[in-house]
């Protein structure tokens, strides 16, 4: 068996298209069909089959290509490994994470990683999680900090922090003085994340639990790091982290709405594949982010 059949197979099993998949690897595609032929014949099964005008994988080519992704995992890791020998805290890290841990503990992070590694280089891909596990499982990330709700088979994570995410407005809104339950909240308008995000679904469940109808949401946006300067600006409601409300990081003119039951409890971590090799700089990162999370929460507890 080729490793670089196995290459090929990959990125044509990614692309469901023997012509696309020949202008990516710049290879023609009669040698990516040999290169198929190869593994089938190796095999003993078909791997591929016809999809109107593409292709797709039988489940005998699902099967490979999971573990063709393992063994390019074991090689890479392998080169990896070897290269940090003796190279001590250098190379690069690529490295997912939420917008809100982004704010909140990326910039300390970068800072005391580089002074404690200068040599390190860091690649950051800030973005929902949906958008960064598929990377994180591919192979272009090495490192993903997010809501635990995120780890699936195959990956293995620690805990960095626990955050609250609750109701919020802005500090002179009339909610302050209306508001006593989730039945006073079904007047107002909101400004949310879409349907499919956790802390929205958790939040339009307990109205669903409660007999309310969900929330009216005026505004919807992905954009995270924007809602809490727009519902200053609106006088919409939202959902988001305490971490806007308080401590250094506090938005002013921004406001908890004290109601009963309306805080979901999110544990933050930091998430990689398992039994795959981690380079010291990697290694160094991780212990930067827990050093990092633990003095953030407890700054945050004091200022409560």
């Amino acid at each position: 068996m080729d490793l670089r059949d196995l290459s090929y197979f990959e990125a044509i099993a990614e692309l469901q298209h023997m012509g696309r998949a020949s202008a990516k690897l710049h290879r023609t595609q009669p040698a990516l069909t040999s290169s198929v032929r190869r593994l089938e014949a190796d095999y003993g099964a078909a791997l591929f089959e016809k999809s109107g005008r593409g292709i797709r994988l039988t489940e005998a080519g699902k099967v490979l290509l999971k573990w063709a992704r393992r063994m390019r995992f074991d090689v890479e890791d392998a080169r990896r490994e070897l290269r940090a020998i003796g190279a001590g805290l250098t190379g690069h890290v690529r490295l997912g994470i939420v917008p809100t841990a982004a704010q909140a503990l990326l910039p300390s992070v970068a800072r005391d990683l580089l002074l404690e590694a200068p040599d390190v280089t860091l690649r950051t891909v800030v973005g929902l999680i949906d958008t960064l596990q598929p990377q994180l499982r591919a192979g272009e990330l090495d490192l993903m900090v997010g809501t635990e709700s995120g780890v699936e088979k195959g990956f293995q994570s620690k805990l960095l922090a626990e955050d609250m995410i609750v109701v919020a407005a802005s500090e002179d809104h009339e909610v302050f003085h209306n508001a006593r339950s989730f039945k006073d909240l079904t007047g107002y308008r909101w400004a949310l994340q879409p349907s499919g995000a956790p802390t929205r679904d958790w939040l339009d469940h307990t109205f669903d639990r409660k007999g309310l109808p969900r929330p009216h949401v005026q505004v919807e946006t992905t954009m995270l790091l924007m809602l809490p300067a727009l519902i200053v600006q609106t006088g919409l409601l939202s959902f988001i982290s305490r971490y806007h409300l308080q401590g250094p990081n506090r938005i002013p003119g921004l406001k908890e709405v004290p109601i009963r039951g309306s805080s979901m409890r999110r544990r933050l971590v930091v998430t990689y594949r398992s039994n795959s090799f981690l380079s010291p700089a990697a290694m160094r990162l991780i212990e930067v982010f827990e050093r990092s999370a633990s003095a953030h929460m407890l700054d945050t507890e004091n200022k409560t």
